[in-house]
């Protein structure tokens, strides 16, 4: 998945979850934020981010889509891991016969629904963009969205589906994923109980440039307090 027209710029403050003051050649710009999760450890005070844009007739011109953390750049976007993971369906599950977008199941809509071999197969996708050591973590504030979506997941083994929670941790480098148990131990304890009950937790790192972001690796997920 590609952008257009990107250029980067300093981070100045973030007053609120969706919007950003950038410098860009020296001038200030308010730019929205495509995240709406708290990025703490990434927008920081003089950090290079990358924008996409302008954009006419907005009333922020620019997107913000990567941030560099130290010398690794990390994508922001929480609309892009869904993206990656449709166009590399067939590289996460091997080659499936269908795939597609926002299934409903229960009082959910689950990202993904492939279908392989008579397999009906449900992957719901969270994008990572907090890594601490080496460690991809998520998620980065408390989501009883994403608990939600975890029990949906699981009751829908007993309805025939085979279910997936895919982590894409959207930059390179990351030694292994595990639940932030710190932030939200009840979504981490909810993982646990749903591997047990066999819904696979799988994660991937990326590959990022400033104007991409495609699917990487197999990373190693640790569930439980180490």
């Amino acid at each position: 998945m590609r952008y257009s027209n990107v250029r980067t710029g300093t981070f100045l403050e973030r007053p609120n979850r969706f919007v950003a003051y950038v410098d860009i050649d020296g001038k200030t710009e308010k730019c929205h934020v495509k995240n709406t999760g708290r990025c703490k450890e990434i927008l920081v005070p003089g950090a290079v981010l990358v924008l996409e844009g302008p954009f006419a007739e907005r009333g922020t011109r620019y997107d913000v889509v990567a941030a560099y953390k130290d010398d690794v750049l990390v994508n922001i976007d929480s609309q892009m891991p869904n993206r990656v993971a449709f166009e590399s369906v067939d590289e996460i599950l091997g080659p499936v016969d269908s795939v597609r977008r926002e299934f409903s199941y229960g009082n959910s809509r689950i990202d993904l629904f492939a279908t392989k071999g008579g397999r009906n197969i449900l992957m719901e996708v969270k994008g990572v963009t907090l890594e601490r050591d080496g460690v991809a973590m998520f998620p980065d504030a408390p989501t009883e969205r994403g608990l939600k979506h975890v029990r949906e997941l699981m009751s829908s083994i007993d309805d025939g589906f085979e279910p997936y929670v895919l982590f894409l941790i959207q930059m390179s480098g990351a030694i292994c994923f595990a639940p932030n148990y710190e932030t939200h131990c009840e979504f981490g304890k909810a993982l646990e109980k749903a591997s047990d009950a066999g819904v696979r937790i799988i994660a991937y790192d990326c590959d990022v440039s400033e104007d991409s972001m495609t699917l990487g690796r197999p990373v190693d997920v640790r569930l439980g307090h180490s």
